[in-house]
């Protein structure tokens, strides 16, 4: 009995080491490489990190069309294989990075601190996964090549807006001062800004909903519209919205003049009827003539293109600059509290900076709302057409769930948070963050207080004013 036992156990032993030897020299020949071409070739930083995330094969779990390994087609194998790359697919897409790599190019700020992320936490690749793949377990050396070519990519790409050298390397940057604009476009859009003509029945303007002195935003659980109808979304803040990716919560426009002109049509926001009427009525106030020709020519016609280019070119404007935390980047170390100090740190060690990072700490990215808890059931209620994000949008079924990240600068001034804006308080958007985007359900008290005071750092300026004191 002994030996049939012992023999057993060699012939598993045996089969073990067998399909570990297999699965190693599948996934070596099948990993992602880089043409001849590639400037990644020749830059021994970057080489070092795609030859480790090559060596983990992260494409597996986060990228379609893979040749994935001969177990994913086994029955129950199979079943728990689809689920590490549904829920891959659904927190990371790798294939913009592996393009990047073989284009010799950056990726996104989002997709470097997604990377930073994990590797710190030493989440990937998972423990089921390397019992069969005992090559991906990454040596220290091997993670800190990765962060080692996150920081010098932000360095060589991201660091050009005033963080010291000491700080260039962080996932954070200083708003910048200023952005290129036409300036005589900025004089026609910021009088169209707060024109109330551009509303069907002339009570609203842009402003009624983005207060400049209210943190760019109405501080409502959804909008008001005109005729005091509710809309179905909180209201993103219009200050540093240049820095985002996509406007609209569901990134539905692609930049600030195609933002401009949905509201102005909305039936439930400000309830014009067609362009050519606000047209009209902006064309009987002779004192528009001499401003749409000053910006668009003296041939230039009033109409939909002219009125949202202006608004929009108006809207890169409202920057917010020098706040605590970018004095901090810059050099001033007494810039912000120790506590402070503290709230950023936490915050970048449980995952917060992995999606709120750059210069808004936000924006950059569409992400899913309840990557790591249902944040839809727990909240209750019917699910909305708002709710769906930018499944409303491309059909998707991978973007049902995903809004572009929300910015956190000036986050202190622009409550209630959520595109739900069911949150009324900083302390609360931490926590369920903790809770439904991040492994650190539960964080503590002090973590919470340490990063609320964090957050609030992120008041900047507007025109040399504070948005804390404009509020006042």
């Amino acid at each position: 009995m002994r030996r049939l036992i012992a023999s057993l156990v060699g012939v598993g032993v045996l089969a073990y080491g067998g399909t570990v030897a297999f699965l190693t020299h599948f996934d070596h020949t099948t990993a992602p490489g880089l043409p001849a071409s590639s400037p990644t070739l020749k830059d021994p930083v970057a080489l070092a990190a795609f030859n480790t995330l090559g060596e983990a094969r992260c494409d597996y779990c986060h990228a379609l069309g893979r040749d994935l390994p001969f177990y994913f087609k086994l029955p129950l194998a199979k079943q728990l294989m689809e689920k590490d790359l549904h829920e891959g697919l659904r927190h990371f897409r790798i294939e913009p990075v592996l393009e990047a790599f073989k284009q010799g190019t950056p990726p996104s700020e989002e997709q470097l601190s997604r990377i930073e992320e994990v590797i710190t936490q030493n989440r990937m690749p998972p423990t089921m996964y390397l019992l069969m793949h005992w090559h991906a377990h990454l040596s220290d050396a091997e993670r800190q090549s990765v962060l080692h070519w996150v920081e010098e990519t932000r360095r060589k790409y991201y660091a050009d807006t005033g963080a010291t050298a000491k700080m260039a390397g962080e996932p954070v940057r200083p708003v910048p001062a200023s952005v290129p604009v036409d300036a005589a476009k900025v004089v026609l859009g910021r009088q169209l800004f707060f024109d109330k003509s551009l509303s069907g029945d002339g009570t609203l303007n842009c402003a009624s909903c983005h207060d400049l002195n209210h943190g760019g935003v109405d501080h409502l659980t959804t909008a008001t519209g005109i005729g005091g109808q509710k809309g179905p979304i909180n209201v993103p803040t219009v200050y540093d919205a240049y820095f985002k990716i996509a406007q609209f919560w569901n990134g539905r426009a692609a930049d600030l003049a195609e933002q401009a002109a949905g509201p102005v049509m909305n039936p439930v926001e400000m309830g014009s009827h067609d362009w050519a009427g606000v047209a009209a009525k902006l064309q009987a106030n002779p004192e528009y003539t001499n401003l749409f020709q000053t910006a668009f020519g003296p041939n230039a016609s009033i109409d939909q293109n002219t009125i949202t280019a202006a608004i929009g070119e108006f809207e890169k404007t409202l920057l917010t600059p020098d706040s605590p935390f970018d004095d901090y980047l810059k050099g001033n170390a007494s810039a912000i509290s120790d506590q402070a100090k503290r709230g950023y740190e936490k915050f970048k060690s449980i995952g917060c900076s992995g999606c709120h990072s750059g210069i808004a700490l936000g924006g950059g990215a569409y992400e899913a709302m309840g990557l790591e808890a249902d944040y839809f059931k727990d909240r209750g209620g019917k699910v909305t057409d708002a709710d769906e994000g930018r499944y409303t949008v491309t059909h998707n079924e991978a973007d049902r769930f995903r809004f572009v990240v929300p910015t956190l600068r000036n986050i202190d001034q622009t409550a209630p948070y959520f595109h739900d804006g069911s949150v009324k308080t900083l302390d609360e958007a931490v926590r369920k963050m903790a809770r439904y985007q991040t492994p650190d359900a539960n964080i503590s008290d002090q973590d919470v207080a340490d990063i609320v005071a964090f957050l609030k750092t992120l008041t900047g300026k507007y025109q040399g004013r504070s948005l804390a004191d404009m509020a006042q």
